[in-house]
């Protein structure tokens, strides 16, 4: 759906006072997540205007989900009865310079959010591949960006505005609720409906961007550490053949320390003479400025550019969190799956992250690295691919990220979790009921 036509289309819809279902043509659309391999499992989904609205719809419901930019590859966000959404709600409400905290909408996205910070002399630690996703959404499933000394999205967080499942209004912040608040903002959409997020800001900055192509996996092996930290967000795209890692993607924030020099080699790969899609059969013409040319932040640290198509469209995607001091142990014993990946994969990515201590994030107390999985649409192939892929990742007890796709034991993804019990009861403080669960997280989440 072109972005310019959907926003139109949420514009009209909230000039009504109360809440109201989505026309039928939009309910159509918004039946499927947006890569198109989720069919959700009911067609109420209504709207809210107002933080009013929300809680009162909440209070006349007996299940309700929030659905937001729908980039979750499973269930996490679905019904059978009810779904949510508040993307009419995308207003920055105040931005705090002293503070350096900007307080947002929930149903603003990365996308709408930058170019306002950075018209204001402000930025964010870090963003995901896609801008196109919203923050709460994003902070909710703890999605990452990357760098060695990055936290996930959801580590700028610094409080929340919640409607509870008896549609009253709860705020949680670092600064006062401390614990509370670790458990809350990763909340997996299990807590109550985001109206509101306050996020920690810094000054605006500028990047580069530069890709090698070709890094030999021997080299990667012998020289993770080095290659992860020759920039401030590093990424290494491979399909896992030929012994090599595809591309190197090295995002260098200016002023930072000791700047990037981009040398023409670089542990054996070789510096790009053309802009680079991380799948290079497919045009570069949606991605971010790469070759080193100056820009602003918000428009270096995703992959892709807003306003055109993420990543390969139609797609799937999995994603697996390991210790970092696992990292190359991990990627070679992916590596060894080589020839049963190849038919189904579209490109993998591999990524560091720093610890946090947000209880369900996927680098609590750990530093962690991601790998990634970009599939061909073909959920049989993938499903019956991904248990093969976890036993061989199971040494180094991989948290799979929250929105995509895994296979992975419920007691097991759960035992991974060592603030679960703690979680569970707050869930019950703010939704005894379980008004915001549906079967995955009864499932994956709660099941005793």
């Amino acid at each position: 759906m072109i972005k310019r036509h959907f926003l139109h289309l949420l514009s009209a819809a909230i000039a009504s006072p109360a809440i109201a279902p989505l026309c039928s043509w939009a309910e159509k659309q918004r039946m499927t997540n947006w890569s198109g391999n989720l069919t959700y499992g009911t067609d109420r989904l209504d709207e809210a205007a107002s933080i009013e609205q929300i809680r009162s719809f909440v209070r006349s419901q007996e299940k309700v989900k929030v659905l937001g930019t729908r980039h979750c590859f499973n269930s996490i966000a679905d019904s059978r009865y009810n779904l949510l959404s508040v993307l009419p709600l995308h207003d920055v409400v105040a931005l705090d310079a002293s503070a350096r905290t900007v307080t947002i909408d929930a149903g603003i996205t990365y996308g709408q959010l930058c170019p306002y910070l950075d018209n204001k002399g402000f930025a964010l630690h870090n963003l995901a591949s896609l801008p196109h996703i919203s923050v709460a959404g994003a902070c909710s499933t703890a999605t990452h960006g990357s760098g060695e000394t990055n936290g996930n999205l959801a580590t700028a967080v610094s409080a929340l505005d919640i409607v509870t499942a008896a549609g009253e209004m709860v705020k949680v912040s670092r600064q006062v609720d401390s614990e509370l608040f670790q458990g809350a903002v990763v909340g997996l959409g299990a807590l109550g409906v985001i109206t509101r997020i306050t996020l920690d800001i810094q000054p605006r900055y500028s990047m580069r961007q530069y890709v090698y192509e070709n890094l030999p996996l021997s080299q990667m092996k012998d020289h993770f550490d080095e290659v992860q930290s020759s920039g401030y967000s590093v990424s290494l795209f491979t399909d896992w053949q030929k012994q090599r890692i595809n591309e190197l993607w090295i995002k260098s924030r200016d002023g930072e320390g000791r700047a990037f020099t981009a040398p023409r080699d670089l542990f054996g790969a070789r510096l790009a003479t053309r802009n680079l899609h991380p799948i290079e059969e497919l045009s570069a013409e949606n991605c971010t400025e790469q070759m080193g040319v100056p820009g602003p932040w918000y428009d270096r640290l995703p992959h892709f550019r807003m306003g055109f198509t993420p990543s390969a469209g139609k797609e799937l995607q999995s994603e697996y969190f390991v210790p970092r001091r696992n990292a190359v142990d991990a990627i070679l014993a992916v590596e060894r799956l080589r020839d049963q990946i190849g038919p189904h994969l579209l490109i993998s990515e591999i990524r560091t992250i720093a610890a946090d201590d947000l209880w369900m994030s996927t680098a609590y107390k750990r530093p962690s690295v991601a790998i990634h999985f970009t599939w061909k649409q073909d959920w049989p192939a993938v499903r019956r691919l991904l248990p093969t892929i976890e036993r061989e990742l199971g040494p180094f007890q991989p948290r799979p990220h929250w929105g995509k796709l895994f296979t992975l034991p419920p007691a097991e993804l759960r035992s991974r979790y060592e603030k679960l019990p703690e979680f569970i009861r707050l869930a019950m403080q703010y939704d005894p009921k379980g008004k915001f669960r549906n079967s995955f997280l009864n499932i994956n989440v709660f099941a005793s």
